[in-house]
């Protein structure tokens, strides 16, 4: 089956089937009959292609290709795709990881998990990105999120509005840091597009989960679902394992976050093009607002001057393995440790506004040397009654959202903002999911990405992946030595890429998710060494070198305009 009438300058073989995975949904087969696995009726492959690939018996939704979806949106001749060229990068060496991308290629005949370019729906022109799940379950990983960023700021140059449907398992395991990375570049992008005045169109379909969830899928100004799609920050099994409990039947469904109010409404197939055409009518009124503001010349920082990684000797996976043990020491320092040394005049404030006070997030106005500024830590808490009170370092919602309160207080006042990082990542739980786990993440993205005030993050313990980066969308992160930052935890990563959590020595020793290897990556740009044992009572060195760098970065950054932070800041993220 060709696609030609609706391609301006691209033409693909679609294959005459469309999958789905099976241990949970239909799929339709080449042949005339198939049994839907979630009815378990038999069906005609081409009545449930009539019906818009959706099961003429219980009317389930199979996932739709990306072309098939395009086609169904696009105006004749007017679908125009953009960068086709860009090369899948592995930055882990994985073994076997660019064999696998070559193989997913030839069979899906997809560039990579998502398709970008331009289109016209009833004349309205709009730029558009669909992921595709046959494309390793459309996680994202540097060319999906290149891609993404590319077509969002082309829509800002050309000031058009953007429509991106959403299907993903997350960010991508076998890219590492540099997967997560891409939560930020996308999300910074997407808020130079709202700032430019112009309209973002989410669609979130059957699975959008993980790292996709709390960035760009979950940022538009209109959300719109699918029937029964699963969305959600971590997934049902995730969930289940962590609490040990089954989940209640219809959660993480489209249905359940428009009860939650977390979309604007759900649209079946057959009236997401009338919809969205309207949709692109109704904001027309809003594209000649005028040019996008011009950018103020932003100069790089200059030279600050960061530690060269430390050399070490040893069996490389043990030391690194010491390290991600010693990251989560009992006696190690934490967040309000680092508060009363380095800071005076403290006032903590609380709550988010919206929900709840979320201890697992401490955070204020202090002085650093007589300078007013905010300073915010993630703190799990000294011993095991403080763990269990502060949930270990989790953050709920309630967490980000308070943190990101107090950043947009610090840019109205205009102080700077100082966090400290050391989470395992975020909490994982029912309560988390009701109340937008996701979707506080990436709001802080969103928001972090052009705050009006110098940022600084310093990891001090575990960094633990969006839950980390939601407090480290900054002008510069810093991290102490024996710190790791890292798209996952080991334990998950082995899970996840090789099914066996026992194997998370042997993960952490290829994650790249120390201080050396991050610094090396340009992740990071400043590593702090720390004495042996590193506690309360040992951290006055440490206290000493932070006090200095962080007054020579106060007086750097304190100089800049709001556009040259925002510029600096944004093209931080862009480059990686």
């Amino acid at each position: 089956m060709k696609l030609d009438h609706v391609f301006k300058k691209t033409t693909h073989d679609i294959p005459g089937t469309f999958g789905a995975r099976r241990d949970r949904l239909p799929e339709v087969p080449e042949g005339l009959l198939k049994k839907c696995n979630k009815c378990g009726r038999a069906i005609i492959a081409e009545e449930a292609k009539k019906a818009g690939y959706i099961c003429p018996r219980c009317g389930g939704y199979f996932r739709l290709h990306a072309y098939r979806r395009i086609e169904r949106l696009a105006d004749e001749g007017t679908f125009e795709e953009w960068d086709t060229d860009l090369e899948t990068v592995n930055p882990l060496e994985l073994k076997g990881y660019l064999e696998k991308i070559a193989a997913l290629q030839e069979k899906t005949r997809l560039h990579e998990a998502v398709v970008t370019g331009c289109l016209q729906i009833d004349g309205r022109k709009a730029v558009v990105a669909v992921c595709d799940g046959r494309f390793m379950m459309a996680s994202m990983g540097a060319v999906v999120g290149e891609k993404i960023t590319r077509a969002v700021e082309r829509a800002t140059a050309e000031r058009l509005p953007v429509i991106i449907f959403a299907c993903s398992g997350g960010a991508r395991m076998q890219e590492g840091i540099v997967s997560l990375m891409q939560m930020a570049k996308t999300s910074a992008a997407l808020k130079r597009h709202s700032d430019a005045g112009l309209l973002y169109i989410s669609v979130l379909t059957d699975p959008t989960t993980g790292g996709v969830t709390a960035s760009f899928a979950m940022l538009g100004d209109i959300i719109l679902a699918e029937p029964k799609a699963l969305i959600g920050f971590a997934g049902p099994r995730v969930i289940e394992q962590t609490i040990g409990k089954k989940l209640p039947e219809g959660f993480q469904s489209s249905e359940f976050l428009l009860e939650h109010g977390f979309i604007d409404g759900i649209l079946t197939r057959d009236a997401m093009k009338e919809t969205l055409s309207k949709l692109l009518t109704l904001h027309s009124a809003f594209d000649s607002k005028g040019p996008v503001d011009g950018k103020e010349s932003a100069e790089e920082p200059a030279d600050t001057n960061a530690s060269d990684p430390v050399s070490e000797d040893g069996d490389p996976a043990d030391l690194i393995w010491n390290r991600v043990l010693t990251s989560r020491m009992m006696e190690r320092p934490v967040g309000p440790d680092y508060i009363e040394a380095l800071f005076t005049d403290f006032v903590e404030l609380h709550g988010d506004r919206y929900y709840a006070d979320d201890p697992a997030i401490v955070g204020g106005v202090a002085r650093f040397h007589g300078q007013p500024v905010t300073v915010i830590c993630q703190a799990k808490g000294k011993n095991t009654q403080e763990n269990i009170a502060r949930n270990f370092g989790m953050p709920s919602p309630d967490g980000y959202r308070k943190a990101l309160r107090l950043m947009k207080q610090a840019e109205k006042f205009h102080r700077p903002v100082i966090c400290f990082v050391d989470t395992p990542g975020a909490f994982c739980g029912i309560e988390a999911e009701e109340r937008g786990e996701g979707e506080a993440i990436a709001r802080n993205l969103y928001e972090m990405s052009c705050l009006k005030t110098p940022i600084l993050s310093i990891v001090i313990g575990e960094g633990g992946s969006g839950g980390a980066l939601a407090m480290a969308v900054a002008d510069e992160v810093w991290m102490l030595e024996n710190s790791i930052y890292s798209i996952l935890s080991p334990e998950g990563f082995a899970s996840i890429l090789w099914k066996d959590g026992k194997r998370a020595k042997e993960a952490a020793a290829i994650m790249k998710l120390t201080a050396d290897d991050l610094y090396r990556l340009g992740i990071v740009e400043k590593v702090f060494e720390e004495p042996s044992p590193y506690t309360a009572k040992t951290m006055s060195g440490v206290i000493a070198k932070l006090d200095g760098q962080i007054a020579q970065f106060l007086a750097l950054y304190g100089q800049k305009s709001a556009a040259q932070l925002t510029e600096h800041r944004y093209m931080r993220f862009r480059n990686m």
